[in-house]
């Protein structure tokens, strides 16, 4: 656990290690572990936002290409989303089955959870799609239900680009602005948890513009 943190608060180090290392290898490790973290839901705690900060930074010094960078992590993104969505799609609909609540698991795994799923995207599937990128954690299971709630394919792959396209730009753009600042590079572990911290401010004013929209609807009626 902690060798996984100080992976997490020094990735900046440990990445430009691997490129001494092993060199243009390290365009591999990038697009595997984006894969893994958008497209197996088992593996949400992969480094993302920080990745993608870090790797601009190795960008900003030539030490990557940075379009390279830019184009693979965002192949991996795309591709990995749409991996989750078809898992979803197949394994959903196989999963959650059960039709009453007699035990846990027909309760966990009952189908009026995708029913709710399906609605729910429905109502907001595109904005939950594109604003999912930027949390971490929700970011690898939002295609999933988006594929088991059968949200429509084209209108998933429209958002789910257009998201992946947002969310590699800004972070990678801020890596190759910000990360070799010195009081940013001297302080990487601050700036993680930052990058975090920021990550979560698009759902947040989301919920609260649908808090007032709910509320105005209620006092108009």
């Amino acid at each position: 656990m902690d060798t996984f943190i100080d992976l997490f608060l020094h990735l900046d180090q440990h990445l430009a290690e691997f490129v001494q290392q092993y060199g243009e290898w390290v365009y591999g490790l990038l697009f595997t572990i984006v894969f893994c973290e958008t497209g197996l839901v088992v593996t949400p705690f992969l480094p993302g936002d920080s990745l993608l900060f870090a790797a601009g930074a190795l960008a900003g010094t030539e030490i990557l290409n940075g379009w390279l960078v830019a184009g693979v992590l965002a192949a991996a993104a795309i591709l990995g989303d749409q991996t989750n969505y078809f898992i979803g799609r197949f394994a959903g609909p196989r999963v959650f089955r059960a039709e009453d609540t007699t035990s846990f698991w027909h309760t966990v795994l009952n189908r009026k959870h995708l029913d709710r799923a399906r609605a729910f995207f429905e109502k907001y599937g595109g904005r939950a799609i594109f604003l999912g990128h930027f949390v971490p954690i929700v970011r690898t299971f939002v295609p999933f239900v988006a594929g088991a709630g059968s949200m429509y394919y084209p209108r998933f792959a429209f958002f789910n680009i257009t998201g992946v396209l947002a969310w590699v730009g800004i972070c990678v753009g801020a890596g190759y602005l910000f990360g070799n600042v010195p009081i940013v590079k001297n302080n990487f572990s601050i700036a993680v948890l930052g990058i975090v911290a920021v990550s979560l401010l698009p759902i947040a004013i989301e919920y609260r513009r649908s808090r007032r929209r709910s509320g105005a609807a209620l006092t108009d009626s």
